[in-house]
């Protein structure tokens, strides 16, 4: 590629679609983890799990948070409605209650595409 019409021009564009593309609880993570995210160890750490969701449309997040909060007895750590990004903590069992709740209603009553809740 020796002059100007030879190069190669890449252009990447998101698409707003349904669906949720990560459902993930982490189980027992290191306090500097919260300081990281912007939570506050002293009080989330003791809940001892960490719920992180994506979604698109980014606005999806308002619903999810409502529908996190009220299926079981998490802290919303974070709500991004720009980013689609959801973080809950709590108790292991009550994350991933909470986070399946989420996927399940997404799924099956509004008709997004996603993903499994995956845990480590």
């Amino acid at each position: 590629m020796d002059n100007a019409q030879d190069q190669i021009r890449i252009v990447e564009e998101t698409v707003a679609g349904k669906e949720i593309t990560l459902a993930h609880v982490i189980g027992g993570p290191a306090p500097i983890i919260y300081t990281k995210l912007g939570l506050n160890p002293t009080i989330d750490y003791q809940a001892s799990a960490l719920g992180i969701m994506n979604m698109t449309p980014p606005e999806s997040t308002v619903i999810a948070s409502d529908i996190a909060i009220k299926a079981a007895d998490v802290y919303l750590g974070f709500a991004d409605r720009f980013t689609g990004t959801l973080i809950v903590t709590g108790e292991i069992s009550d994350v991933t209650t909470a986070l399946g709740a989420v996927v399940a209603y997404f799924r099956d009553v509004l008709g997004y595409v996603a993903c499994d809740v995956t845990k480590r």
